[in-house]
């Protein structure tokens, strides 16, 4: 074998040795029972065409890799923006390994969540025993400030109280009869992890909020910044442009310290997030305003019934949705937009005119959250480009409206189309029959990149096969600085693939673009 201790192989190479070769044609002709390679190969170009596309369109019993995830991952993700938390997930240990692992192989750090460990019988006969027992080794062996419940599909499908669970839990002396115990029911077979991360944002600050009274402070705001994998690049920009302003306000869920911890020595099973206090402090905030309408609904009804002034914004990146962000502040908190951040938007402004010879026109397809693809086609069409396909599996007919709304306000958006609830197989149909330039998404779009050629950008959560994405802001202008540069970086690799080929193709292979 090609393996040994003197050159140890990496598993790709390794695979390509003939040996490996061998072996792998041997297992699929014996064990798979395989079909004729025509048949596959004329079944692979069926489903590139349009009566395939017709077909894949019309699945109303199927989902194919939806473009999102459940909801208890949202609300593990939500309960990481707050100090010294643990997330207290009431079902099985599998489910919880699923959220930990999601938002480690994203962040590249430890995702801490602990899991009531349901099993067969508490699926019977319920899961008290399991929450009692849960909370008291949470509360006995993290030490931490507050333990946030939320629940999966099992727990939910018998029905599960989680209100009563845990007043049962204090009564035996799992935990102190005054520690916090915020909870949110996440049913995960409904919805996806942006309603998850609502629940429990709003299931915290009611804890925290309900039956106190409320002055308000004037001038001050709470940010809600939504579920963010560019959490740890974006809030602190958004701190930073906030803190130039000299705006009072706090961030409700911050997780950015919590997934980018230092290595120096000392392990952090907690790091950053909302302080307690500034989370009861933050009734008396004049305004709530969230960083994303669709994953924060419930929590923006419950600020209004609180009495506080809200608005949302669907994730401020690019001029104009930060220009709308930034004006909205200083309208709330009556402070001027400083010089240091106009320059900032011309820069970005600058930066955009000096490339549009190579964005104009460009045609895009953009997938993942509500929010985030209604920013991406919004910035999209003020660099002049065409955003061909906007696909979110966990869009509403009410997001649909809006963001068609929008489309139709530009010239750029006349060809667009906008996809509710369709999956990534669905575009895959939808790139063979539409084709566009550029891809927007997650990870999970390699293999649309891979089946259709189209150069793929990640800009989504989650992203597993590249690093360090997330420290970087993708919100403000200097956020809209760097996507503006990783579209032009693709189009400009992209154009030297296509031109590098000596004596043939390489008349454009040009050093200045």
């Amino acid at each position: 074998m090609p393996q040994s201790a003197e050159k140890v192989l990496d598993h790709a190479p390794l695979f390509r040795e003939p040996e490996y070769r061998r072996m792998l044609a041997h297992k699929k002709l014996n064990f798979e029972c395989p079909h004729p390679d025509q048949l596959v190969t004329d079944q692979r170009e069926f489903t590139k065409s349009w009566e395939y596309r017709e077909l894949n369109l019309a699945r109303e019993a199927l989902v194919v890799n939806p473009a999102k995830a459940c909801q208890p991952l949202g609300a593990v993700f939500a309960a990481a923006g707050f100090e010294r938390t643990m997330s207290f997930v009431h079902g099985s240990q599998g489910c919880v390994a699923y959220y930990r692992s999601h938002l480690s192989r994203h962040f590249k750090e430890p995702a801490s969540a602990v899991s009531s460990s349901m099993t067969e019988d508490a699926a019977v006969f319920g899961g008290l025993k399991n929450m009692v027992d849960g909370l008291a080794n949470t509360y006995q062996l993290y030490d931490p400030r507050m333990i946030a419940v939320s629940t999966t599909c099992m727990a939910e499908v018998i029905g599960d109280d989680l209100r009563s669970f845990i007043e049962n839990a204090r009564d035996e002396n799992a935990v102190p009869r005054d520690f916090d115990v915020p909870f949110a029911h996440t049913p995960a077979f409904v919805g996806s992890h942006v309603d998850g991360y609502d629940g429990m944002v709003k299931g915290i600050v009611e804890h925290f909020w309900k039956d106190r009274q409320r002055s308000a402070a004037k001038g001050t705001i709470n940010i809600i910044p939504g579920f963010d994998g560019f959490c740890v690049g974006n809030n602190r920009e958004l701190k930073r442009l906030l803190d130039l302003m000299g705006v009072a306000y706090s961030f409700i869920q911050d997780a950015s310290d919590q997934f980018d911890t230092p290595s120096d020595g000392e392990y952090r099973m907690y790091d950053g997030g909302t302080r307690i206090e500034d989370v009861k402090a933050a009734l008396k905030a004049e305004a709530t305003l969230s960083l994303q309408y669709y994953n924060t609904r419930k929590t923006l009804d419950y600020c209004q019934e609180v009495g506080q002034e809200t608005a949302a914004f669907h994730y401020p990146l690019g001029v104009q949705a930060t220009d709308e962000f930034l004006m909205k502040v200083s309208a709330l908190c009556g402070k001027e937009i400083p010089e240091a951040i106009r320059l900032e938007r011309g820069r970005l402004v600058d930066a955009m005119a000096d490339s549009q010879s190579w964005l104009h026109g460009k045609k895009y397809a953009i997938y993942g959250d509500p929010d985030f693809v209604y920013a991406m086609a919004r910035f999209v069409m003020e660099t002049g480009g065409e955003p061909s396909h906007c696909l979110a599996t966990n869009g509403s007919s009410a997001w649909q409206a809006e963001l068609q709304e929008l489309l139709d306000a530009s010239p750029f958006g006349a060809d667009a189309q906008v996809w509710a609830g369709k999956d990534l197989w669905a575009l895959r149909s939808l790139l063979f029959t539409e084709p566009v330039d550029l891809l927007i998404g997650n990870s999970y779009g390699k293999y649309l990149e891979r089946d259709t050629g189209t150069p793929l950008l990640r800009l989504m959560f989650p992203i597993f096969d590249r690093h360090h994405h997330h420290r970087f802001a993708l919100m403000g202008y200097q956020g809209g600085l760097r996507v503006l540069t990783t579209i032009l970086d693709k189009i400009f690799d992209k154009l030297d693939r296509d031109t590098g080929e000596t004596g043939v193709t390489d008349y454009s292979y040009d050093l200045t673009r």
